[in-house]
């Protein structure tokens, strides 16, 4: 960053904006995390003793419990509140009339058992913006729990992922839960906006079904436009081609042809310049219903010379095109584009507890970004309830 940049520096755009972050696992706290990324200041409520679930999800291991809690909580004050305790109930209720913010993920209608609900909270707070993160939503599905794993499954996302002779297959990451999150928050960010205008907050129900269903895109609107039920493909588009992984001497290459034109530059390279011309591929529809053909045309080629080679020459011309790599790899490849994909969270004393994922949006002009490490279990409990007994710092 060059000194014209760092005297642009200012505060995060959420600054000044209080969360009350009643969620545990990922959705709930990956919103809450983005908020605290942008500036906002997020208190996670935790229970006494253990915490958020994911505090013991390892190996691997870190100092706070478990890598995977760190991934969704730096940037954040953690309090151990009893809920069960009337004490401590007060004290979460106090927090939450004070929250420009509340997220929650409890069972539907739970935080109403504990008097921490929406109705309650907006009756002292009516600029509250509320949220409910649940698996099913509140109404019929308000009895399922609401794992990942599960909505992956009965939402349809695995029976369109893997091989087609294959098992259905979950996605790699618990991409629900953050498609999810993402939700949460442009809702959030939303209701603040509208909060400018109106002076009232809102309460917001998410759940993941619902985001599920909202990213399928071309594969729910398949079965909804034209009657077709999506069925696996493995690495193959439905609707592009070719759009997959292709055998090369060594190891396979994502091939990424989105038009016409690029298809033309790949059989160019390869030296079946005739294939752009043959009805067969000349078109993606053709390409598509043509496919098997298709597919062994180019592999026949491409199994003549290494991916490398072939990325080399292909990328030279246009052609999207890349090997498969491992996590590390593209870190290692968004750091050589100047990307800075990582950043150092700090603990209170200065020294660095880890690299992290950095939040993906670079502002311009640029702000102070937050980087505390995630916190160890209850560690501002004495100072967020003294604060919360202090009626003067309301």
């Amino acid at each position: 960053m060059d000194s014209s940049q760092k005297t642009a520096l200012t505060a995060g755009p959420l600054a000044g904006i209080l969360v009350a972050d009643f969620s545990r696992v990922l959705a709930g706290p990956l919103a809450t995390m983005t908020l605290a990324d942008l500036g906002a200041r997020v208190i996670k409520v935790e229970k006494p003793g253990a915490g958020d679930d994911t505090r013991s999800w390892g190996p691997p291991t870190s100092e706070t419990g478990s890598t995977y809690f760190d991934s969704v909580n730096r940037n954040k004050e953690s309090v151990c509140l009893d809920l069960a305790d009337a004490g401590d109930r007060a004290l979460a209720f106090e927090l939450a009339s004070r929250a420009d913010v509340v997220i929650e993920n409890f069972k539907p209608g739970g935080m109403t058992q504990l008097g921490l609900g929406y109705e309650a909270v907006a009756a002292v707070n009516p600029r509250v913006i509320y949220v409910s993160i649940s698996g099913f939503g509140s109404a019929g599905g308000a009895h399922l729990p609401g794992y990942d794993f599960m909505v992956q499954a009965v939402g349809g996302l695995m029976s369109i992922t893997g091989e087609p002779n294959g098992p259905p297959t979950k996605a790699g990451v618990a991409v629900v839960d953050v498609l999810t999150a993402k939700d949460a928050t442009i809702g959030i960010l939303a209701a603040l906006h509208a909060r400018h205008t109106s002076g009232r907050g809102a309460h917001l129900d998410v759940n993941l079904l619902s985001s599920l269903q909202g990213s399928l895109a071309n594969q729910a609107q398949a079965y909804l436009g034209a009657d077709v039920v999506p069925q696996r493909l493995g690495n193959a588009h439905p609707s592009i081609a070719p759009y997959e992984l292709l055998a090369c001497a060594d190891v396979p290459l994502a091939v990424a042809c989105g038009n016409d034109g690029q298809f033309v530059k790949l059989a160019e390279v390869l030296g079946i310049d005739n294939a752009a011309r043959d009805e067969r591929f000349a078109t993606n529809s053709a390409r598509v219903r043509n496919r098997p053909a298709l597919i062994a045309m180019l592999e026949e080629r491409l199994g003549r010379r290494d991916a490398a080679h072939w990325q080399e020459r292909l990328t030279a011309v246009g052609v999207p095109v890349g090997k498969v790599g491992t996590i590390k790899d593209g870190i290692a490849l968004a750091e050589s584009l100047g990307l800075e994909p990582t950043m150092d969270v700090v603990r209170a004393d200065g020294s660095v507890a880890s690299r992290q994922i950095r939040h993906p949006i670079t502002w311009q002009p640029p702000f102070e970004v937050p980087h505390q490490a995630p916190p160890l279990l209850g560690q501002h409990s004495d100072a967020v309830k003294r604060w919360l007994t202090n009626a003067s710092q309301r």
